[in-house]
């Protein structure tokens, strides 16, 4: 009796999954010995004089000979399928069309959540692990702001502008795209799984090309950074300085012809050299998600559906109405800023001797229980867009 179609599917998945797990075999290896043999599975049926004329390195050669690739894929699909990931493959019709484009696409993709959201029009949003209430700021308003007109927001998933891309991205109502640099069980940094699932319960996805319990190996994210920009129509850079990762991710956008974006930055704050560089170099400047929206083909356009018109609630007006705020909530609020952070100390020494520093301490606490300011480290605050 024939195999039946999803039966074959798998045996597909498990093949190409086996060339993943294969010893000093990588991507663009995997594509090669894809197109030598036709098929994938012509791969494991080939001999150990067949793989080594194909210029395999012997110690690869032989566990695809031997068995040992397949024997360590059966066990890490069955690791995969007990964690929720779904297994998408590189000739797989639900491999997002746009990575497949790219240079080097991952032969295999773990991902939990929506596999459909990958193959829609997307903005990745990237930056520093040290951002400025500035840049967490500007991250914030512009995923919000982009997600409501029905753009795919992708980040990382790490600290500093990843982390603001995704929540601003939650905020609008929208749906983002994690990309880790880690095996899908483990998120990185730990602080974020709330974020994770906040993604997940908001049909967005969470992916990536590493094994189940890969760590966060510093070389891995650079090695993340293509699926990041490979999977978007444009990359968004928001701060970053002269030798930071995010400058990887606008290389690789730039060979995977993807449009450029970056929000200028103060040129003293060295956090401002990557966006700044770009801009010199053609990147469209941006400083708001008109900026962005023009710059995308019409036909992208034309695919995207607002939220309004999705029949999904756009975020939140940003601020309340003033005859909800207590007086000395409109006092304190007016003081702060959203792109520069106002210590306690300065907020008590203006409205000294008006308002005394423990009435000033409730109106904080209740702004940003209202979620209208954020408390950064040592007692700073900062309006929320």
């Amino acid at each position: 009796m024939a195999a039946s179609p999803s039966a074959r599917s798998e045996s597909r998945k498990i093949y190409w999954l086996a060339l993943t797990v294969t010893p000093s075999l990588g991507p663009a290896r995997c594509r090669q010995l894809h197109r030598r043999f036709e098929d994938v599975a012509n791969v494991f049926h080939a001999s150990l004089t067949e793989l080594e004329a194909a210029g395999l390195a012997a110690v690869s050669a032989q566990a695809i000979a031997n068995g040992q690739s397949l024997a360590a894929a059966e066990e890490e699909m069955l690791r995969a399928s007990s964690l929720g990931a779904e297994l998408i493959t590189l000739d797989d019709e639900l491999y997002p069309a746009q990575l497949r484009e790219i240079y080097d696409p991952p032969p295999v993709l773990y991902v939990r959540g929506s596999v459909a959201v990958l193959g829609e029009p997307g903005i990745a949003i990237v930056g520093t692990r040290h951002p400025t209430p500035y840049g967490l700021a500007m991250a914030e308003r512009l995923a919000c702001d982009l997600a409501a007109r029905g753009l795919i927001i992708l980040s990382g998933m790490a600290r500093g502008i990843d982390t603001a891309a995704h929540r601003g991205c939650i905020a609008g109502k929208g749906r983002t795209v994690a990309v880790f640099g880690t095996g899908i069980d483990v998120v990185y940094p730990r602080e974020n799984r709330k974020l994770v699932e906040q993604i997940l319960a908001r049909d967005g996805a969470v992916l990536t090309e590493f094994a189940t319990g890969t760590f966060a190996a510093p070389q891995n994210f650079p090695i993340r950074n293509r699926i990041i920009s490979g999977l978007s129509a444009g990359v968004l850079v928001v701060e970053a300085g002269e030798y930071s990762g995010t400058r990887i991710t606008a290389r690789c956008a730039l060979e995977q012809n993807r449009e450029m974006f970056a929000v200028p930055g103060n040129v003293t704050n060295k956090n401002s050299w990557t966006p700044n560089t770009l801009i010199k170099q053609g990147a469209k400047l941006t400083a708001t998600w008109e900026d962005v929206w023009e710059e995308l083909p019409v036909s992208l356009r034309q695919r995207l559906t607002p939220l309004e018109a999705a029949g999904r609630e756009p975020a939140a007006a940003p601020l309340f109405q003033d005859a909800a705020w207590s007086p000395h909530e409109k006092r304190v609020f007016a003081l702060l800023k959203a792109d520069e952070a106002t210590h306690i100390d300065q907020l008590v020494e203006q409205l000294d001797p008006d308002i005394s520093s423990s009435e000033i301490f409730v109106a904080l606490f209740e702004l940003e229980l209202a979620g209208k300011i954020r408390q950064l480290p040592g007692k700073n605050y900062v309006k929320v867009f």
